[in-house]
């Protein structure tokens, strides 16, 4: 993923420029030779706020094929129930 650095009146010139090259990666916007701000796609940010995120995705455990889990069976005794 290429970082871009993008000058603040640069950024005011070629919005749509920098708007492209956020599809590839995130821009960093700068004032006076410091970064100030950071433009992304709005993929890139749902990703790192976590917004729209299945709940299928989070369970999703890629690892846990490398786990070895083995229980034992479960007895279950049934007991008279008392209603009194």
């Amino acid at each position: 993923m290429p970082i871009t650095t993008i000058s603040s009146r640069e950024f005011n010139q070629d919005t749509s420029g920098a708007k492209k090259s956020a599809r590839q990666g995130p821009v960093f916007i700068t004032d006076r030779g410091k970064p100030a701000h950071v433009l992304l796609s709005i993929e890139e940010y749902q990703k790192l706020t976590g917004i729209n995120v299945d709940i299928v995705d989070l369970l999703v455990m890629p690892e846990a094929a490398d786990i070895e889990f083995e229980t034992e069976r479960a007895v279950i005794i049934h007991r008279p129930v008392d209603l009194s």
